[in-house]
């Protein structure tokens, strides 16, 4: 295969990518759309028009933004693949004369900053226009500037030894490198996985002990009750930078941890608490974290060994305009090329994580109540102003979570279930 025709399968598959996700957005946005400020029968209790007016302009707000900055990024990537622009970048670079690893890491990083810099509009409008006008956005320019660079130097802290490490694999591993290499980088984000709640997020946010009294009894007994062993419950100042709500599991082994937003403490009854609880308590009793890392771990062996045998493709250098081969260059070809050659698996992946989300639920019911559960999930979906009219396709391609309807008629159904069961 030629160079000029791997250029342009790639740019096709980058088109079909961005033509089939524009695709589905657009019917997204048409069901919601058409359905405007209309609430589901089922929800006719719990929501009023106000807040489905509300859901509706906030969902076609945020799709309409994505309209503009999905093919913008799109079109940014193909005109420098097309015009061969990174490879001239990477020529300016190497008159610098320097090392393979330190111009690899000049290189990839003034790309990543690149790609941060042409998001940063989109991302300003997004928080202090978008989120401000639907009342969501509590966050500062000092707070969001902070975490930028934050971010920055976490990513050059973290992601310097990691390239030096992959170049020392690459240059003294032999014709198995990705073997090693893969295996080692898995066993690494196992660790990254481990410290990120105990020092990475700290840097973000503030994460206070849950307080003395009712709900931290109830979650105790909860917790004995399910057999459930967490290193703690937290409550994360997420008011510092939004008014969203939400509650996440993190870590593995003996540093789980349960974080509750400060937002969704202060909206939830202590039912409606346990019964999130008790969903994500569901996931590891289901050892979802497990079966996610497993697949973590097979995705990197089969990354790593695609990308020993892209490095040996002379021509798929030159289609990018390099006039040579060198580790940064395949490292930047692969990130180029993985989401156009795999966009059509994204249905198997959100299908899989939907299914978690299900049983989750039904552990919930089990647990805590379905009538709690369901409370539970309309706030989230109130206080988030979550679509309430996903277009059907485009939830089954794309989310990871059931739709709210579907999830409460999922709980319903099991609810009835257990009730027929118990008699």
């Amino acid at each position: 295969m030629t160079a000029s025709l791997i250029l342009t399968c790639y740019v096709a598959l980058a088109l079909l990518d961005l033509g089939w996700g524009s695709f589905l957005s657009a019917l997204n946005y048409r069901s919601v759309s058409r359905h405007g400020g209309e609430v589901p029968k089922e929800l006719q209790k719990n929501v009023t028009t106000e807040e489905a007016t509300k859901s509706a302009d906030y969902s076609k707000a945020k799709m309409r933004l994505s309209f503009i900055a999905t093919p913008l990024s799109t079109f940014i990537v193909l005109f420098a693949a097309i015009f061969g622009l990174f490879g001239l970048f990477d020529s300016w670079i190497g008159v610098l004369g320097l090392s393979s690893y330190w111009r690899g890491a000049l290189y990839l990083g003034a790309l990543m900053l690149a790609q941060g810099l042409l998001s940063a509009p989109f991302e300003l409008y997004s928080t202090f226009v978008l989120e401000k006008r639907f009342g969501f956005n509590t966050t500062t320019m000092r707070t969001w500037l902070l975490d930028g660079l934050k971010s920055l130097l976490l990513s050059a802290v973290i992601g310097l030894p990691l390239l030096a490490l992959l170049y020392v694999f690459i240059d003294g591993a032999g014709s198995f490198w990705w073997l090693w290499a893969a295996a080692i980088f898995s066993v690494l984000d196992i660790v990254i996985s481990l410290v990120y709640p105990l020092v990475i997020a700290p840097l973000f946010n503030k994460f206070s002990p849950l307080s003395e009294g009712s709900l931290k009894e109830r979650i105790g007994e909860l917790a004995a009750r399910l057999e459930f062993r967490v290193s703690g419950i937290f409550v994360m100042d997420g008011s510092k930078r939004s008014r969203h709500s939400n509650a996440y599991f993190t870590g593995l082994g003996r540093v789980k941890r349960i974080v509750l937003y400060d937002t969704l403490v202060s909206s939830m009854s202590e039912d409606e608490i346990l019964a999130v609880l008790a969903h994500e308590i569901g996931h590891e009793k289901k050892k979802h974290v497990q079966k996610m890392t497993a697949l973590s771990i097979v995705l990197s062996f089969a990354t790593f060994w695609v990308l020993d045998l892209l490095m040996r493709w002379s021509e798929l250098y030159a289609a990018f305009g390099f006039a040579e081969p060198s580790k940064h260059a395949i490292l930047l070809i692969l990130a180029l090329v993985s989401g156009p050659a795999t966009f059509f698996l994204a249905p198997a992946f959100s299908a899989w994580s939907r299914k978690h989300e299900y049983q989750a639920d039904s552990f919930a019911v089990e647990a805590a109540g379905a009538e709690a559960l369901g409370s539970s999930l309309v706030k989230l979906s109130r206080e988030n102003a979550s679509n309430l009219w996903p277009s059907r396709l485009y939830s089954a391609w794309d989310y990871s979570h059931p739709s709210l309807r579907e999830r409460l008629a999922a709980i319903s159904s099991e609810a009835k279930s257990r009730g027929r069961k118990t008699r």
